[in-house]
């Protein structure tokens, strides 16, 4: 098996025609099966079925292939013509339906080279690209942007959060001959880039100088003592004087009790020690950095967007709780032709499909005593909140008639009224 060649000669972007290289709708029922291959590597990796689900917009047009064992591995794939994405746009767009309320599992694709065994795949094949969502609990609920360059997996270091709930939601990865990108979900872009900056595939082009040092007369001191401010001459920085009404006492000698000291009072006019005002350092230069310069060893590449020979598109999922359905699939050079595509599809069914599962979650919650307990709650409380919204509504008209009457505009502060003593304690 050989890695998807990315080749470093430079190229020039050019327009193309639009091309759809492989699309999968599953309209024509069990013909599915002859175009899909179902891996042999493992003797138990989970079953599909074709289906629209539980609840849907359209019976037909939203089936797809569905996940049907738990706590599965399942690696499912199909072939298109090999392709290569050279001075192209790739698009990758596929629909994700978790009716299951997944806790646990994938649901993205797998781009392969064009010579894999498609009944040898498995969880380490090499692969080029790896979109969609990965769900486990509420913590990991991202979105998979992997990028395969020089025989190594590169993940995006931008955080891109995916939809966790039951409904169906569109994926569209977007690839560009500039070396930009884009990620779609329900055709709005939620994330885009350079691949350069948005991935690890090259060495920085800047890199700090270790061998700068810090000038000398960097001023990092962000406030001062006030240069411009004296102390004043009749400043009392003595804490401690002598006091002037001491005397030596008449039987003192000094040859017996040594020289005498008078006692020590404190200063009537010590104002403590005297320090300048502390200002705003005006020359100040902020925290120094060691500068960055030109990596010498960074080396750029035009074509980091280009795939040459891709001819396989996978599902290679584990699953905790089975149930996803996997529809629409699309690959294109043309990204306004996949949102067209993605309009027709996902957009005609997905506001119907709302609809549905809306009721059907109603029906639910109606049969269930205890969420009707927590509803019929939630609308008393509302009346609450309404009563009390009233109420202030209403004391603050009285409030206002009140002041109208006493001749006081609202806007006019009020005269304190003097507050009654308290009462003395009884004896």
């Amino acid at each position: 098996m050989t890695w998807c060649l990315l080749l470093a000669a430079c190229v020039l972007a050019a327009s193309a025609e639009p091309l759809i290289y492989f699309r999968e709708q599953f309209e024509d029922g069990d013909e599915w099966q002859k175009r899909w291959v179902q891996s042999k590597n493992k003797s138990d990796f989970g079953k599909w079925q074709l289906t629209a689900g539980k609840f849907f917009g359209d019976p037909e047009k939203d089936k797809g292939i569905q996940t049907t064992e738990s706590w599965k591995n399942y690696a499912l794939s199909a072939r298109f013509e090999p392709i290569s994405n050279e001075n192209q746009t790739l698009v990758i767009q596929f629909t994700v339906k978790h009716e299951q309320a997944i806790d646990c599992g994938g649901g993205y694709v797998k781009i392969y080279p064009a010579d894999i065994d498609q009944e040898q795949i498995h969880s380490d094949s090499i692969y080029c690209i790896m979109f969609g969502p990965d769900i486990c609990g509420t913590i990991h609920e991202k979105v998979h942007v992997i990028l395969s360059y020089k025989e190594k997996y590169h993940l995006i270091n931008k955080n891109i959060t995916c939809k966790h709930d039951e409904l169906t939601h569109l994926y569209t990865l977007i690839i560009r001959p500039n070396n930009t990108y884009a990620v779609k979900i329900d055709n709005q872009v939620v994330k885009n880039g350079t691949l350069e900056e948005d991935w690890d595939f090259l060495l920085p082009r800047k890199i700090r100088d270790e061998n700068a040092t810090k000038p000398e007369d960097w001023d990092d001191r962000l406030r001062i003592e006030d240069p411009s401010e004296q102390r004043p001459e009749d400043w009392e920085e003595t804490e401690f004087i002598p006091d002037p009404e001491s005397k030596l006492p008449h039987d003192w000698d000094s040859s017996m009790d040594g020289e005498w000291e008078p006692a020590m009072i404190p200063n009537p006019k010590y104002r403590g020690i005297w320090k300048p005002k502390i200002i705003d350092n005006p020359n100040y230069q902020g925290e120094w950095v060691r500068p960055d310069i030109d990596n010498p060893d960074y080396v750029p590449d035009d074509t980091l967007y280009r795939y040459d020979d891709l001819g396989v598109i996978g599902l290679d999922l584990w699953q905790v709780k089975s149930g996803t359905i996997f529809d629409n699939f699309l690959i294109t050079n043309d990204e306004e032709l996949a949102e067209k595509i993605g309009n027709e599809t996902w957009g005609v069914t997905w506001e119907p499909e709302l609809k549905i599962k809306t009721k059907m979650d109603e029906e639910r919650d109606a049969k269930d005593e205890k969420k009707q307990r927590w509803k019929k709650l939630a609308q008393e409380i509302d009346k609450l909140d309404e009563m009390e919204r009233q109420e202030k509504e209403r004391k603050s008209k009285l409030r206002k008639k009140l002041r109208k009457q006493y001749g006081l505009e609202e806007h006019i502060e009020q005269a304190q009224l003097p507050q009654p003593p308290p009462p003395k304690d009884e004896l």
